[in-house]
């Protein structure tokens, strides 16, 4: 059985993969422009990467066609055929806080991420991210999310470790076979009798990054229980236990907003409030508790819990 070539990651960092159309194919969509290397192409097909940088990695041996032989500069252009080469990345400040790893088997891993660590590499978070130190400290470059969780969101998350098996558990989430238990800081309001059932209609909002509620059908649904209430200086503050009953994003977060009650220093919701990368002093109050399934690989009922807890 042929294994196709793939460079190895370096400190958890995939490399990009670049496919090399037929020349029919560039004949229709460059003007009838051919490449006689692979370096011709590059330089063409990406004008906002420099030549040198180009020329530069292929010096540093960054370069490597699907055969396993390092791209040169002469190398010639091989269509319907894929290259791949690492990027240079800039210097991550790193985001002090460890995620914990609560369990792990040959198809599933469950870690307990902490506040401010985007669990995906995104803009300027790379290394500096939950999937790429995962893949760094295991050493398993199959490791992909099954759900997400926001940067600002602490608890606990789920990740495949098997291709092959990966859809079995994506299958849940999407069947809604996955039981959701968040917990939240929040105002107190005593005109909201609890629990408390809302739903609405959610869609994207302004700023791109934030989500808002119109007129429609509803397409969200979360239940809100109260814990517990506590006066803190000022503020008659509340513990919340959520369950997420749908999977849009910032879903709860928009619902308590919409409610009056918005989560203890969320960024965003009901105003964006933009801060520092670095600025650490404030986390949303806002934990992925506990996740529950029944495994589809064991048949067995599994439940994890988070180690972090809010303090109210």
């Amino acid at each position: 059985m042929h294994i196709p070539f793939k460079p190895p990651m370096i400190d958890g960092v995939s490399p990009s993969c670049v496919f090399l159309p037929s020349l029919k194919n560039l004949h229709n969509t460059n003007g009838g422009q051919n490449y006689t290397t692979i370096v011709e192409f590059l330089i063409q097909q990406f004008p906002q990467i420099s030549k040198q940088i180009w020329l530069d990695r292929i010096e540093a041996q960054k370069i490597y066609q699907e055969s396993g032989n390092l791209v040169q500069l002469d190398s010639p252009y091989v269509p319907n055929s894929k290259i791949y080469y690492y990027r240079e990345l800039p210097y991550e400040e790193p985001i002090p806080f460890e995620e914990q790893i609560l369990f792990q088997n040959d198809h599933l891993l469950v870690v307990d991420k902490p506040h401010f660590l985007p669990v995906t590499p995104t803009g300027r978070f790379v290394k500096q991210s939950l999937l790429v130190r995962l893949k760094q400290r295991l050493n398993c470059e199959d490791i992909t999310p099954i759900h997400r969780l926001d940067r600002e969101t602490a608890g606990v998350m789920l990740f495949s470790l098997q291709p092959q098996t990966r859809h079995l558990y994506q299958t849940l989430f999407q069947d809604r076979k996955v039981s959701k238990q968040y917990q939240a800081i929040a105002p107190y309001r005593e005109d909201l009798l609890f629990p408390l059932d809302y739903q609405s209609h959610m869609v994207k909002g302004q700023p791109f990054f934030t989500m808002q509620e119109i007129e429609g059908p509803a397409n969200s649904f979360t239940r809100i229980e109260l814990l517990e209430t506590r006066q803190v200086l000022s503020q008659h503050l509340a513990r919340y236990q959520l369950y997420p009953l749908s999977g849009k994003q910032h879903q709860l977060r928009v619902h308590m907003a919409a409610l009056g009650i918005p989560i203890l220093n969320d960024p965003f919701y009901p105003a964006v409030q933009l801060k520092a990368d670095n600025d650490y002093s404030a986390p949303l109050q806002l934990l992925a508790q506990r996740i529950a399934f029944v495994d589809p690989l064991t048949r067995q009922a599994v439940d994890y819990s988070s180690l972090q807890t809010l303090i109210l």
